[in-house]
């Protein structure tokens, strides 16, 4: 029996050559994650710098398909699983992007496959219901009230900027979406000297400029000073601004730090501002019964960020930005699109278009990935992930106070951990530049991935322990790894 030819718009299309070519990326991904979770000789990123792998992935793109389409696409992958970074590999201790559960990927491949972008129900009615549920859960886990409603979009950065512009909608005292930034006075935002650089990205983009950001002191150990927000309250003041909301971190990117937030949303409550959390990082510490306490006070917000691809071990990007008043998701994006939202009436707004309330308008189908994991997975599994994470955290933390020859730079709050190493050979003047070339020095061999910060006393080491599979015995490498890239000069 000859096979059928097909021409070449088509056969892109063909059922079977999908089938069997997918067969053989699930092949290749389950062997790769077998691999990826045991360590070994794999290193956690194959540094190259960037113009060999530009060289090494040239846009010599052919006219005519491939004669063997599926050994082509396998072969294009095995050179992008080999030269990638390795995040499910124990020893990846870096950023805050965690090793997603390996059934969110397959999730992504049916999102990818159906491209139901979600502006308008019709055109992604399964999704915007698992939106709206997926919602709900996260709302309930912070305390919110049942009228707490939200949207998915794409990353904190987007987040934060969408609470923040329903925030001025909300409180700034006039329409600043259609009159624009100076159709009433200068606003500002209180926000912690710890907080995330996007946030300050965000008032820039609404037009505020630098004086859109009022920082707010923190303490020694970066959470910020609930006794510094009247001083700061009163400078945006004496400078002209209009303070109209206060952002507390729950989970600071560069520490880990979270912010009192019970006295920071007393204080939102006196002065009738808005009280948003960037709980980015840290929200998800509402899952584990051990550190729920963390963010003690975050029912309390008018809005909060929690990003599932850190905590809720998803791939990026997932950011839900939840609303204590459901109908405040309306504020911040307020335009007309007719051809789009054909609401009228008593249902002008309807919840069911998510196109509304997003900066998306065609978005993927992020709910997909979080409410099938959930049901299939179950909840206790990422209440445990958090606890497991956190606990490491402690242990780690007391490893390295038990060790004359680092120093932790604070406790930490949840499972990020900063600390340097000071051998004896070594001058305190030398710390900073020894930190830098010994993370160089590890990263360039593949044996760990982590990160650095500056502190105020100095550059530190940064590790987050994100890899529910990181063990302690990997942690105790580390710190030997350290050691020995120490003593070579």
């Amino acid at each position: 029996m000859t096979t059928p030819v097909f021409p070449p718009l088509r056969a892109a299309y063909e059922p079977e050559s999908f089938r069997a070519t997918a067969h053989a990326l699930m092949d290749q991904l389950a062997d790769y994650l077998k691999a990826a979770l045991a360590g070994g000789e794999m290193p956690v990123l194959p540094w190259a710098p960037p113009a060999v792998n530009q060289e090494r992935f040239a846009t010599a793109f052919p006219e005519e398909p491939a004669p063997e389409l599926s050994q082509a696409f396998a072969s294009l992958m095995a050179r992008v699983l080999e030269g990638s970074h390795h995040l499910h590999h124990p020893r990846y201790v870096g950023h805050q992007v965690t090793a997603p559960v390996p059934l969110a990927a397959l999730c992504d491949a049916v999102s990818s496959l159906l491209n139901n972008g979600m502006a308008v129900y019709e055109m992604g009615p399964v999704a915007t219901a698992m939106e709206h549920h997926v919602l709900a859960w996260m709302a309930s886990k912070l305390g919110l009230p049942s009228s707490a409603r939200g949207v998915l979009t794409s990353g904190g950065s987007a987040g934060n900027l969408t609470a923040l512009l329903a925030a001025r909608q909300a409180k700034a005292g006039y329409d600043a979406w259609n009159g624009g930034a100076h159709a009433g006075p200068p606003l500002t935002v209180l926000v912690p000297r710890s907080a995330h650089y996007c946030l300050a990205r965000a008032v820039r983009i609404m037009g505020w400029g630098e004086g859109g950001l009022t920082p707010v002191d923190v303490d020694d150990h970066f959470r910020v000073r609930p006794d510094a927000l009247e001083d700061a309250l009163d400078r945006a003041t004496r400078a002209g601004r209009k303070a109209i909301a206060v952002v507390a971190s729950a989970g600071s990117t560069a520490t880990g730090a979270f912010d009192p937030l019970e006295p920071v949303a007393d204080f939102a409550q006196k002065h009738g501002l808005w009280f948003h959390v960037d709980g980015a990082h840290g929200a998800a510490a509402s899952l584990s019964p051990k550190y729920r306490a963390q963010v003690k006070g975050i029912e309390r917000a008018d809005s909060v960020v929690w990003d599932a691809h850190k905590g809720l071990l998803m791939p990026a990007l997932v950011t839900a930005v939840l609303f204590r008043d459901g109908a405040r998701s309306f504020d911040a994006f307020s335009q007309e699109a007719h051809y789009l939202f054909h609401g009228d009436g008593d249902d002008a707004r309807p919840y069911s278009d998510v196109g509304l309330r997003t900066l998306e308008c065609t978005k993927e189908m992020m709910p997909l990935k979080v409410y099938a994991c959930l049901s299939v997975l179950g909840t206790r599994v990422f209440e445990e992930a958090v606890t497991a994470s956190y606990d490491q955290a402690r242990r780690f933390a007391g490893m390295l106070t038990a060790a004359p020859d680092f120093e932790l730079a604070l406790e930490p709050d949840c499972n990020i951990v900063c600390f340097r190493h000071t051998p004896a050979h070594v001058p305190p003047e030398g710390w900073d530049a020894l930190q830098v070339r010994l993370r160089e020095a590890l990263v360039s061999r593949g044996d760990f991935y982590l990160v650095q910060t500056r502190l105020p006393r100095g550059v530190y080491l940064r590790t987050t322990l994100i890899h529910p599979l990181t063990g302690d015995a990997d942690l105790e490498a580390l710190l030997d790894a350290l050691r020995s890239a120490a003593a070579r000069p």
